[in-house]
């Protein structure tokens, strides 16, 4: 049975749950931030939700617990419950109740003092009944308004609230992949929950679910971004769990398909430079004043993508400047997907066909260091390497005299 304590501030969450299980389990005696029986609290409710996800290994230091999911079985993300397990203040939940009961047929229309009188009648009754002034119901309704689940219309100098329509369409198919793909998924996990059961059409090889819970922070860094406002954002080193403050300009959000990481990329004034953050690596953001010059550095950004293998906008040296690489593999007559994976895989490089059996690849980019687990897949059939980064390229020939030593082989000198 799921733990039935709902919660009110989901940033604490959200921090239990990476430290528990998204960045290594973390015992009682390891978890120093709060207390004991705080930390009793917290993983009770965790273990509640993951359940059905979760497994355990004994070590030698103790039990190690982690999540564990079978994409093949596990088509939803786990991640959700925590969303869903969101409170509101007794206020809150009451007008939203008392609100949508008033206001159930979406062709009644009622100002803000007929809809306060109606409460009041509403709770009458009651030995006790709670009290809303027109401010508390003007704020609520304003709220759901923005939502686009009232709408507000003027009448003369009068505004009148009516319930909007809220037949689903057959969407279902469209929602299973939205739910589990984009990173905002929760909105769609939530309008399932909605729908009767069906069955599932889509199954995920690589499956991505820890973005779920950076769902409030990408939604504020989206809205700065169409605002075109400045954010100030407070982002943690986890190596030190030490906590900076950051003034930027958000200018796009980027989304890892080999990793699943979210990314925000920014400018910073302070630096005068655009650079990247970890969306999970984001505590809080604070939406602040509007950036005259947005569309400018936006244009900039657009300018530096054709050059962007990831995120890094520049090398290890802390220089912005192209680093030229380029490689070729050399491959056998029914080896002709290696080419299609290279035209495939390419990104911001090219890709040249040198003979029936040839392909070169070359690209220039801020950050060459990004590239090289992507190269190195293609070892055993890489025949030429060269960079400009020269200490990049003399790791890379390192390595393979290393791994050619390691397995008691000679040779290992490439081109």
């Amino acid at each position: 049975m799921a733990y039935n304590e709902l919660i009110k501030n989901f940033g604490r969450i959200r921090d239990y749950m990476r430290e528990f299980y998204l960045y290594g389990f973390k015992s009682r005696e390891e978890f120093t931030k709060k207390s004991a029986r705080s930390y009793d609290d917290e993983k009770r409710r965790l273990e509640s939700w993951l359940g059905d996800c979760m497994r355990f290994r004994q070590t030698p230091e103790g039990k190690n617990v982690f999540i564990s999911i079978d994409s093949r079985l596990s088509r939803r993300n786990p991640l959700y419950a925590a969303w869903k397990a969101r409170s509101f203040t007794d206020g809150d939940i009451t007008l939203h109740f008392i609100l949508f009961d008033i206001l159930y047929d979406p062709a009644l229309s009622l100002t803000l003092s007929e809809l306060t009188a109606e409460i009041d009648l509403y709770l009458q009754n009651f030995d006790e009944p709670r009290t809303f002034d027109e401010s508390t119901v003007r704020k609520k309704l304003k709220e759901y308004v923005n939502e686009g689940i009232v709408i507000a219309e003027k009448r003369g100098k009068t505004v009148y609230y009516r319930r909007s329509a809220d037949d689903l369409p057959e969407i279902g198919n469209l929602l299973d992949f939205f739910s589990e793909a984009a990173p905002l998924g929760v909105i769609g996990s939530f309008l399932l929950d909605k729908m009767p059961p069906r069955e599932d059409l889509f199954t995920f090889k690589h499956h991505y679910i820890t973005g779920a819970m950076d769902s409030e922070i990408a939604c504020t860094l989206l809205t700065a971004i169409g605002e075109k406002r400045c954010i100030t954002l407070e982002t943690v080193n986890r190596h030190n769990d030490r906590i900076s403050e950051n003034h930027v300009v958000p200018l796009r959000i980027m989304y890892s398909t080999r990793s699943g990481r979210q990314y925000l990329m920014a400018y910073a004034p302070r630096f005068k430079q655009i650079s990247s953050y970890r969306t999970d690596n984001i505590v809080s953001v604070r939406i602040d004043e509007v950036c005259e010059r947005y569309d400018e550095l936006r244009a900039r950004l657009e300018q530096m993508a054709p050059h962007l293998w990831g995120v890094s906008t520049q090398s290890a040296s802390g220089q912005r400047i192209l680093e030229h690489v380029s490689f070729t593999v050399r491959y056998e007559k029914d080896e002709m997907h290696i080419h299609q994976r290279l035209v495939r895989e390419k990104r911001c490089g090219s890709v040249e066909k040198l003979d029936v059996n040839t392909s070169r690849f070359t690209a220039d980019v801020y950050d060459a260091g990004e590239m090289m687990p992507w190269i190195r897949s293609f070892i055993c059939r890489i025949t030429d390497f060269q960079c400009t980064n020269r200490e990049l390229e003399r790791q890379f020939r390192e390595d393979l005299r290393q791994m050619y030593a390691l397995y008691g082989l000679e040779g290992g000198e490439e081109k």
